[in-house]
């Protein structure tokens, strides 16, 4: 006799970047060690192939994560999690009164949502009547390009990031897909100082998973305020 099939509940949620609804399901054992097994190998595209089969598998193909900005994938990843180990997860944080003393604290992940920074903005005026039309990065430009973000390769996540440059107020577009990565690279070497920091500002304040939590040091007795930002530091 076959054994039974165990009923899967599944729920809903609020898709962040396109308000859509979206059915998903917890994940299962199986999938569970996936996730594991990835994140004892401590290699970030290892922890973000796993993520995504799951944030796939999990809300039954419907959602195409390859063009998806990245905190989408975070906040439907954080809320499967939710449903499938429970709603409260205790984390250890650094107490940021002396950085030594790490402290557990319980988070409530059905609390934690998408935050965008003050000021925050996807066209980027570089005077002259010229501008940037920015894209958010997605999961697999995170894999690619944003595994460690540093000056040698700061120059590909802005180019990865560009959808268009504009002339003229706009009357003349140009789609970055259209040109080499070399030559959007060669581009954004031409921006001055000012110009720069406005495209560095698009990635400060663009919307990521946010949460803020108290954490009392136990050897100082502080209590201090931390903020959680990015599905890594759900995972501390």
């Amino acid at each position: 006799m076959a054994l039974p099939k165990i009923n899967t509940p599944t729920y809903e949620l609020v898709v962040p970047s396109t308000d859509e609804k979206v059915k998903y399901r917890p994940f299962l054992v199986k999938e569970e060690k996936i996730l594991m097994m990835a994140l004892e190998s401590k290699e970030n595209s290892q922890i973000i192939s796993a993520v995504k089969d799951i944030v796939q598998t999990c809300t039954f193909d419907v959602v195409d994560l390859s063009n998806r900005p990245m905190f989408d994938m975070e906040y439907i990843f954080l809320q499967i999690r939710s449903k499938s180990v429970g709603e409260i997860s205790t984390i250890k944080l650094l107490a940021p009164d002396d950085n030594e003393t790490y402290v557990e604290a319980e988070v409530d992940l059905s609390k934690v949502s998408v935050e965008m920074g003050e000021g925050h903005t996807n066209k980027i005026d570089l005077g002259d009547k010229m501008g940037l039309v920015m894209k958010y990065p997605s999961i697999d430009a995170f894999a690619d390009e944003m595994s460690d973000i540093n000056a040698s390769n700061m120059l590909d996540v802005i180019a990865t990031c560009i959808a268009q440059i504009t002339e003229k107020d706009g009357e003349v577009i140009y789609e970055a897909k259209d040109s080499t990565r070399k030559e959007v690279i060669e581009f954004i070497e031409q921006l001055n100082t000012k110009q720069f920091q406005d495209v560095q500002k698009f990635f400060d304040t663009m919307p990521k998973l946010k949460h803020m939590v108290k954490i009392e040091n136990p050897k100082t007795k502080v209590v201090s305020e931390v903020t959680l930002s990015g599905l890594n530091d759900f995972f501390a």
